[in-house]
């Protein structure tokens, strides 16, 4: 290994119900073979347990250990860190931190690096030299999200509207969630509903991708999976389309102010069929979230959110920001094995082009935290 030599410390998630992990056994394993140090936290909610990591030559140490570990280990994790925690970062982080986009409390988050003279390398902004983000859960948010879209559409159709959609926990593989939503699409179908007309806006992307393929194992035809993304939407919405089908996924990844996709004249316009929305993009914070028809995160525990209309069906909202954990070990092993090029560059990581341009982006953002500050 040239460079610096790198100690990894992957930390143990604290988001309920995440099961996903940075680095999987498998990748631990050929960064180890790189000549990486790496630590892992024995995680009560990983879908992987202490035992795979130690058996490929990780070093296991307690849950929430990387607070006290050497400055110069390199903490890698998933999500956020939790929010009730204020003390100042020393580490260099890997994570998601989803404090770019002028998402609420973004500067409480930042601040936190900042003041510990720590650094962020935000996974949502690993580039290559393409522009194109290195790694990514797009395939299994889409996959997961319609999943729970379909499964919610089906719950409407075979009970009463004063119920909600049960929580739900992570699932052993793709093929136990598929066939579990096609148990409850059959349900529907014996009580006279016709299959759904699903819409998806970002089709072609990554996101959109793991959708249609979800739709399609499920028996959803292709004539009614409309798939649209750029040329459609180019005109600017809402789009009553939106409200004609059944369900709607919204898989595109918000970079700047656009019209939203619908809103409340929208859904309150005669003849609306739309029971079920699923923003697997999740920027309920995001000022400029294109789908302004509610304002509460939800949660697997809890995974919809009732919109309040004049006139239609029921309606409601899903917006789980870590859709992927829906399938674990599969969406991990993706990211992972995406991420791991990158990963075996951290020894040279100033000069690195993937780290170079993370390390600028996070100077950027503090440069606009301390004028904030100073107005």
């Amino acid at each position: 290994m040239s460079g610096k030599p790198v100690t990894l410390h992957l930390r143990a998630e604290t988001k309920p119900l995440e099961a996903r992990a940075a680095l999987t056994p498998t990748t631990t394993k050929q960064l180890i073979q790189a000549g990486f140090t790496v630590y892992v936290e024995d995680s009560p909610q990983s879908a992987f347990k202490a035992e795979e990591y130690a058996k490929v030559g990780a070093k296991i140490v307690p849950a929430g250990s990387w607070v006290r570990a050497p400055a110069d280990r390199l903490i890698i994790g998933l999500k956020e860190l939790p929010e009730k925690d204020t003390f100042p970062l020393i580490h260099e982080h890997i994570q998601f931190a989803h404090c770019y986009k002028d998402q609420g409390g973004w500067q409480e988050v930042l601040s936190r690096y900042a003041r510990g003279n720590g650094k962020l390398y935000d996974l949502e902004f690993l580039e290559n030299d393409q522009g194109r983000r290195v790694a990514a859960f797009g395939f299994y948010a889409g996959f997961a999200g319609a999943a729970l879209g379909v499964k919610d559409w089906a719950f409407k159709n075979t009970h009463a509207d004063s119920e909600e959609l049960g929580g739900v926990t992570p699932y052993s593989s793709e093929s136990a969630l598929v066939e579990d939503v096609k148990k409850d699409l059959k349900s529907a179908l014996a009580k006279g509903a016709k299959k759904p007309r699903v819409l998806i806006i970002g089709a072609l992307g990554r996101c959109g991708s793991g959708a249609v393929d979800f739709l399609t194992k499920v028996g959803i035809p292709d004539e009614n999976i409309i798939k649209w993304d750029m040329k459609e939407t180019a005109k600017g919405g809402p789009f009553k389309e939106i409200a004609e089908a059944d369900i709607f996924i919204n898989c595109i990844y918000l970079s700047k102010p656009i019209a939203p996709f619908i809103d409340y004249k929208t859904l309150n316009a005669p003849g609306r069929k739309l029971r079920t929305v699923v923003d697997v993009s999740a920027d309920t914070t995001n000022p400029h979230n294109p789908i302004p028809i509610y304002t509460i995160a939800t949660v697997f525990d809890k995974p919809t959110v009732v919109v309040k209309t004049k006139s239609g069906p029921k309606l409601s909202v899903i917006s789980i920001d870590h859709l992927p954990s829906l399938l674990p070990r599969e969406a991990s092993e993706f990211f992972s094995k995406d991420l791991l090029p990158s990963l075996l560059q951290l020894p040279n990581r100033d000069t690195a082009n993937v780290w170079v341009k993370a390390e600028k982006l996070y100077r950027h953002h503090v440069k606009r935290l301390n004028r904030d500050q100073k107005l």
